[in-house]
């Protein structure tokens, strides 16, 4: 009980970066806690607690993405992220907001895997490299060229939506 009431807010905002769902990311850190607690015999104090909770929270969203296919659904999971970090009172702000929010999401979803993990812990959750490499099981190097590669992947999607100005000209 006192390893949920420390954890669970951290572990939600964690989850909520990676699937941009409130809804779904309390469910999903609910089976993160229940896998926790059934395996809680296997934690090895190699690492904090917290980070053992987000490798498992990360295997479980993979579960979830796995599982939704559909571009709709991942459109609709994903537009609360503008609310999460607020904007101007601006009607048009917001809806601009939201509708940056589903195009990055929209384009995140069709990364490959690794490059979206990397990508997000990273550059929307703001985890170090460190911390960000160890969640992901990989190198600092590893994620850096994951990171890269997404960034270039990003970026082109970006630009092939118009939401950027071409290379060498204007959109």
């Amino acid at each position: 009980s006192r390893l949920y009431q420390e954890h669970f807010d951290r572990v939600l905002r964690h989850v909520t970066y990676l699937v941009g769902d409130v809804g779904a990311a309390e469910d999903l850190v609910q089976e993160t806690f229940a896998q926790a607690f059934v395996g809680l015999a296997r934690y090895e104090a190699r690492s904090t607690f917290l980070g053992w909770l987000r490798g498992i929270a990360v295997n479980i969203v993979r579960k979830h993405w796995r599982s939704r296919q559909s571009a709709e659904k991942a459109h609709a999971r994903l537009g609360c992220v503008a609310e999460l970090h607020g904007s101007g009172p601006a009607l048009d702000r917001l809806h601009l907001q939201r509708e940056r929010s589903r195009v990055l999401y929209a384009v995140l979803a069709e990364l490959p895997e690794s490059l979206r993990e990397a990508f997000m812990v990273r550059e929307l959750e703001g985890m170090s490299t460190e911390e960000a490499a160890a969640l992901l099981a990989i190198s600092p190097g590893n994620l850096a060229v994951r990171i890269s590669r997404a960034r270039a992947r990003i970026g082109a999607a970006l630009r092939a939506l118009g939401w950027l100005p071409r290379e060498g000209g204007t959109t």
